[in-house]
């Protein structure tokens, strides 16, 4: 079957921080269920062996070997493999969706033959890998075993892995990612404002100007792809911005609180606790303490 080898293959080539020879391209393996806090990038995840549970705001979802995961912009997620363990790790393949790259396939194709997609899609979409995507997936991988052809079939075989997601179950929402004038593109430049900014206050109307929307449709729109209003967006980046800080200097809590905009040290701490379960300085402990390093593919 298509999956069995699938996760032979990255049983052969994962490597601790989830890198391959080919550029945008991850392997990765987990040994356990830990729970993660991380942002997604945009990025096509599939799962050859165990199952994921992911929280984005208010919305679960859950995936599993055989199905793939479209990250469409770069959001901040909680998540972990089910019942993973160093006899049954979870193992999956991802690859980075580059706006450029799906602009072009567009422009080759014709985008008015595939369809002007509509609506607003949510940031994250979750569909059962058809046979088309998964065997150009292990076609490349089949390629790592000769370095040689790699360098050179590699490129074709990604952009054909992006024509699947084009066209596949949920290829309006991927088709979103390579139109400049998009619902999710007026999104996605506001995510990278906030995430810019995250330290400062701002107006969600100053950042509706920056995206050409009203107050009103930049706030349906945002939470539509987010699950967040923008202000909850804002929280969750200033809290994993200094976890990530906390990590290496764990004896300044209060001024890396200052830093990512809590004025509060109480209320910085507060925040923090409810969101990853412990004060600041003693999850800056356990953070050190931790083996690191496994990275996720989200």
């Amino acid at each position: 079957m298509q999956i069995d080898e699938l996760n032979t293959l990255i049983a052969r080539h994962a490597r601790p921080d989830a890198s391959t020879p080919v550029e945008g391209v991850l392997l990765a393996e987990h040994n356990a269920s830990i729970e993660e806090h991380s942002t997604t990038g945009t990025v096509l995840a599939l799962i050859a062996q165990g199952e994921k549970r992911l929280a984005l705001g208010d919305r679960l979802y859950r995936y599993g070997a055989g199905q793939y995961l479209v990250a469409s912009v770069d959001l901040p997620i909680s998540g972990q493999f089910v019942d993973a363990s160093p006899e049954h790790p979870a193992r999956g393949f991802g690859m980075v969706l580059h706006p450029p790259s799906i602009a072009e396939l567009l422009l080759e194709a014709g985008s008015e033959s595939l369809g002007r997609p509509s609506g607003v899609p949510s940031g994250l979409i979750v569909s059962a890998a058809p046979t088309e995507l998964l065997d150009a997936v292990l076609r490349l991988l089949r390629l790592f075993d000769r370095p040689r052809d790699l360098a050179v079939l590699a490129p074709s075989i990604k952009r054909e892995i992006l024509w699947w997601l084009i066209v596949g179950e949920q290829g309006a929402t991927v088709r979103q990612l390579g139109l400049a004038d998009s619902h999710l593109s007026h999104i996605a430049r506001a995510v990278r404002w906030i995430r810019e900014h995250h330290a400062s206050a701002f107006r969600v109307e100053d950042v509706a100007e920056i995206c050409g929307m009203s107050p009103s449709a930049f706030y349906r729109n945002f939470q539509a792809v987010t699950a967040m209003s923008p202000i909850q967006f804002q929280k969750q980046i200033r809290l994993q911005q200094a976890r990530l800080q906390l990590a290496a200097s764990p004896d300044d809590v209060a001024g890396i609180g200052f830093r990512v905009g809590y004025d509060s040290p109480s209320q910085f701490s507060r925040e923090y606790r409810r969101q990853f379960g412990a004060p600041p300085s003693q999850d800056a402990q356990r953070l050190r303490g931790e083996a690191r390093g496994m990275a996720s593919l989200v």
